[in-house]
């Protein structure tokens, strides 16, 4: 494929090297994109079809300028629990289709006055402490996957399996090169699912995958349309958590611009970028589908193959439909052991957390400045302590804000409200 590298937006390969290339793209993406749904009950195939036609969204609003693949968001998994433990999940759903909209809202805020308006809402200080709090916010859930059986009970042999995934994707992460190093999530769910099976077939009592379903499910079907319900609270919690995801887009197009070598800010200009991100989270939303994301991962493809072609990331989000209709291999991925996933995200949601202190170390945040100090850490208490702001409205009507939503208000307001230092 040597003779393909160096492929810009708009340059279209070969078929015999287009097909291989967008292959790598849907490896890439495709460990984090199903995490997302089987952690918070939605359905992996209905992921796949949103992450492939959302991402064609994209590529249709940014005018094919802009080689991103979109998936599954990790940023709103504790909103999806949060709201559809309280509500039911037609009403997180709601709330992402909210948060798309939002997306567009904003763009055309940003198209009318610029971004220096949410440099100041938003500044590091804030976004870092947010992102912090989302990871840390998750990882009781990562460790219950990790250590606990179908009972909610300690088990030595379940804490085994998420070890040997973590250990193989940590060991992937850090020493293997070239593509292989932009899909370690991938490589540890094969190497956990793998251990698992040899586990249950010489200890049969632990033995947890099962393949009825497999075999009981069809061998191709469209997914279902899914319809959205919303209330203020559910709606309000994700448009709040999508303030940071708003940032966190602003980030994933600097450093696009910089790998591909062209300023997405200026052409096709961050208002189609962030509206291309909030029409496919509304539309993700409409299928059963969590909110979509720009993908690091696959940018991640790009600066290791030098190919940015916009056709390339079509071809992936086009494989990826095809997958979401094959019933079997959606069948399949719920098999994926509990403890797999928990080994996951023992490290995928460390490194949101850890993601959260780079933007704090890399902007330069002045910790010896007590507004800083002051600001982080009434979002980090909020935030990982469970903070709760729930009060009636009337009728019966409980008005409720906590963890994620809570301290990312708190954190813009406690940021309008202080001082600034001479030197901030």
């Amino acid at each position: 494929m040597s003779e393909q590298q160096n492929l810009g937006p708009r340059d279209i390969p070969d078929l015999h090297h287009w097909i291989p290339l967008s292959l790598q793209h849907v490896f890439a993406m495709f460990g984090a994109t199903i995490l997302v749904p089987l952690l918070t009950g939605l359905s992996p195939s209905a992921a796949l079809f949103s992450a492939g036609t959302g991402t064609l969204i994209y590529i249709l609003v940014t005018g094919a300028q802009v080689p991103a693949f979109l998936g599954s968001s990790f940023a709103f998994i504790p909103p999806i629990i949060a709201v559809s433990a309280s509500y039911g999940m037609p009403y997180a759903l709601g709330g992402a289709f909210a948060a798309g909209i939002f997306y567009c809202i904003i763009g055309g805020i940003i198209k009318a006055a610029g971004t220096g308006w949410l440099d100041r809402a938003l500044p590091p200080v804030v976004i870092g402490s947010v992102i912090v709090v989302i990871g840390l916010n998750l990882a009781p859930t990562a460790m219950s996957m990790a250590m606990n059986d179908a009972g909610g009970n300690y088990s030595l042999p379940m804490f085994s399996i998420a070890i040997v995934t973590l250990g193989v994707m940590v060991a992937a992460n850090i020493f293997l090169k070239g593509f292989f190093s932009t899909i370690p999530i991938l490589i540890g769910l094969v190497a956990g699912y793998v251990f698992t099976l040899v586990m249950g077939r010489f200890f049969p009592a632990y033995d947890i995958i099962s393949f009825e379903g497999v075999k009981d499910a069809s061998w191709f079907g469209l997914p279902s349309f899914a319809a959205p319900k919303f209330n203020f609270v559910a709606v309000l919690t994700f448009i709040i958590v999508s303030l940071a995801t708003i940032c966190e887009h602003l980030g994933d197009m600097l450093v696009t611009s910089k790998v591909v070598g062209r300023d997405f800010y200026k052409s096709p200009g961050l208002h189609r970028t962030l509206a291309g991100d909030g029409l496919a989270t509304a539309w993700a939303s409409l299928w059963g589908g969590p909110p979509n994301t720009t993908y690091g991962e696959n940018i991640g493809v790009m600066a290791i193959t030098r190919v940015y072609s916009v056709a390339v990331i079509g071809g992936a989000a086009v494989i990826a439909v095809i997958l979401s209709f094959i019933q079997k291999f959606g069948a399949l991925i719920q098999t994926i052991p509990t403890p797999v996933m928990g080994g996951i995200s023992m490290l995928l949601f460390g490194i949101i957390a850890s993601s959260g202190l780079r933007t704090i170390v890399e902007s330069g945040v002045d910790y010896k400045d007590k507004r800083n100090l002051t600001i982080s850490s009434v979002i980090f208490v909020i935030g990982i302590g469970g903070g709760r702001l729930a009060f009636s409205v009337g009728g019966g009507v409980e008005f409720q804000l906590a963890g994620v939503a809570l301290a990312t208000i708190t954190g813009i307001i406690l940021n309008l409200v202080f001082p600034r230092s001479e030197k901030g």
